[in-house]
Formats: C-alpha cells, sequence, structure tokens
C-alpha cells in the first residue's frame, strides 16, 4: 500500500477527532439548554405569582437544575471517553500486532467515523504485513535459486581446476579449458541477466519513449544469433512494412526479442523455419513469432514467464530468466506479450506495443 495514502488516511482520522462537533455531544448540550429553560421558566412564573415560599422554591429547583444539567453532562462526557478508551485499547492491540480487533460500528457522529478510520488503517496494515510476508519468501527463493545456478556453473570449474592440476594430456587440457571458458561466459550472463532484472524491479531504469521502427528492431535482434541460425541452417523469414514505429526503448527492446529468438532457435531443430511477422493497427503494433519446433507443453506454457521456472524441454543450460526478463521490459513500456503452442508443431509468441504510452 502507497506510503502517502496512508498518510493521507492518518491526517484524516487526526482531524476527525473534533469531539465538540460530535453530534451525540450537541444533542446532550441541546437537551441541557431544554431542561435549563424550562426550570428558569418554572423559577420566573413561581417569581411572578408571589406565591408563599417562593423564594424557597426558587432555590430548590435552581439547585435541582443546577444537579440535573451537571448529571447529564458528566453522562455525555462519559459515554465519550469511553469510546475514546476503546479506541486507545484499539490502537494499542494495533501497536501489539493485533490486527483482528474490530471496533466498527455503525452509529453517527465523528468518533464513529474515527473508529471506521482507524479499522481501514488496521486494513492497510494487515495488507501491508501479508505483501512484506511474500516479499520475504519471494526474496528467500529468489535467493535460493540465484545461489543454485551460480554454484553448478563454479562447481563444474572447481573440479575442472582440480583435473587441470594432473598430469594429462594436452588435448585434455585444452578441453578442459574450452569448458572453462563456456562456464565463465555463463556466469557472465547470468549475472548480467540478473542486475537487468534487478534495475527493472526497482525502477532505477528510465526507458526511452521514443519512436522505434520494428524492422530496425528486429534486425538489431537477429544480429547477435546469425552464427547459430547459420549452423542450425534455420530459415528466418520477416515480414511486415518497413515504415511502422511504436513509442519505446530500442536497446531493451532488442533485449526482450533477443531472449525469444533464442528460445526459438534452441527449440526448433536443424533446417526449421522461424517466422517474424509485424503489422500496424490504430492502437497498437503486434509482433508475432512462430517457430516450427517441439512447442510447449501446455502445464509449462502457463509458467513459461515465470523467473527461474524450467520446462520440460528445457536446454541443460537454461536458466529460466531470459523469458521472465523480457515480459517486464514489454510491460514496463505498457505493452504484453502471450504465449500459444501445441506441442509437435511449434510456438508463436505475439507482442503488442502501443503506439503512445
Amino acid at each position: 500500500m502507497n506510503n502517502k495514502k496512508e498518510q493521507k488516511l492518518v491526517s484524516k482520522i487526526l482531524n476527525n477527532i473534533e469531539f465538540l462537533n460530535n453530534p451525540k455531544l450537541m444533542r446532550a448540550l441541546l437537551r441541557v439548554i431544554i431542561i435549563a429553560s424550562i426550570f428558569i421558566s418554572m423559577i420566573i412564573v413561581i417569581n411572578l405569582a408571589g406565591w408563599e415560599y417562593s423564594f424557597e422554591l426558587t432555590i430548590v429547583l435552581a439547585i435541582a437544575c443546577f444537579c440535573f444539567i451537571t448529571y447529564y453532562v458528566f453522562k455525555s462526557y462519559k459515554e465519550i471517553y469511553q469510546e475514546i478508551s476503546i479506541l486507545s485499547d484499539y490502537t494499542r492491540e494495533i501497536i501489539n500486532n493485533n490486527l483482528d480487533y474490530d471496533i466498527r460500528d455503525n452509529e453517527e457522529g465523528y468518533v464513529s467515523i474515527l473508529k471506521n478510520d482507524i479499522l481501514k488503517l488496521s486494513g492497510m496494515l494487515i495488507e501491508n504485513k501479508e505483501n512484506e510476508k511474500k516479499e520475504k519468501e519471494y526474496l528467500a527463493q529468489s535467493l535460493a535459486e540465484i545461489s543454485h545456478q551460480l554454484k553448478t556453473p563454479l562447481n563444474s570449474m572447481g573440479m575442472m581446476v582440480d583435473l587441470l592440476k594432473q598430469d594429462i594430456p594436452k588435448e585434455k587440457e585444452q578441453e578442459f579449458l574450452l569448458n572453462m571458458q563456456k562456464q565463465v561466459i555463463r556466469l557472465t550472463w547470468i549475472t548480467s541477466a540478473l542486475l537487468k532484472i534487478a534495475k527493472l524491479d526497482s525502477n532505477t531504469v528510465e526507458l526511452d519513449k521514443k519512436n522505434v521502427n520494428v524492422a530496425t528492431l528486429v534486425q538489431k535482434a537477429l544480429e547477435p544469433l546469425r552464427i547459430i541460425i547459420e549452423l542450425k541452417q534455420q530459415t528466418i523469414t520477416v515480414n511486415g512494412d518497413n515504415t511502422i514505429n511504436y513509442k519505446g526503448d530500442l536497446n531493451w527492446s532488442v533485449e526482450a526479442l533477443t531472449n525469444i529468438l533464442k528460445n526459438c532457435i534452441e527449440h526448433t531443430p536443424n533446417k526449421g523455419k522461424i517466422t517474424i511477422k509485424f503489422i500496424n493497427t490504430p492502437l497498437y503494433v503486434q509482433i508475432f513469432i512462430e517457430d516450427n519446433g517441439c512447442g510447449i507443453d501446455n502445464e509449462d506454457l502457463s509458467n513459461i514467464f515465470q523467473r527461474f521456472y524450467k520446462g520440460k524441454n528445457s536446454s541443460p543450460d537454461s536458466v529460466g530468466i531470459g523469458l521472465a526478463m523480457t515480459k517486464s521490459i514489454i510491460e514496463k513500456q505498457s505493452g504484453y506479450i502471450t504465449a500459444t503452442s501445441t506441442v509437435g508443431k511449434g510456438t508463436k509468441f505475439e507482442i503488442r506495443f502501443y503506439v503512445t504510452y
């Protein structure tokens, strides 16, 4: 819950502590005035009538009036202070983290409004407490996943270093060094990706809102993947109007698109096909990326954008953060991404970038 919203509610609570404006108290004072007026009228009548013992009766009536008014005022203030005592007990319960205490009522008056406002505040505290608990659990899970992802290549390199200390053939030595280089590259990518996700999550990155040409975006996303595409002899088909633009950040969008294409290339067999198509509508730009690979199981499809999720068909080197980062980048630009898939036929990603955001 937003701190500003909580501060606004607290300010409202403090402003509601205007007990003199309480309708209950005003009604009590009105009754006192009416009763006092009756007594005064009786005293005036007695004195004008000139009855015997009129002075004594006047004194008695005045004392009775004073006692009655004092009792009634005391009773009214006692009721108010009892309500204040209940509020005090309730705030003490909140301080002691007992947020299940209920003081709501359906009566009128500022004290009742104050009760309901404090109840709303306790509701916010409960929500914040639950969110904080979820965040801690998510952080613990994320740290465990990060630790696991870093531990695997580090252990592998440690084992190869131990083997290199032994007397081994030159060919094996070169093989181990090459494997170590691969693990270093993997570690570099993991730490870089985690850093980018952390920046996106903490909103420390300000994405541009400039015109992005979709054709340029696609070409830039394909550039770092050309070698692996050639090695797998895959066919990439690009269809779309070269003048289509949207408002966004080119560099971060390239990162997002590259991750999707990399995923498609990995799960498409040699000599497979990957089609990239983009079209323009009055509201948004649509980018479709489709492959004829192995497809994604329905059980995995709903989780592929989850951080650290690895499906059944994931490669051994998969970390499970590429598509999660892609989703985060696209949503930061007010866009969205979906995926559909048929096992054995392929997967289709749809991205929408709004013309303005």
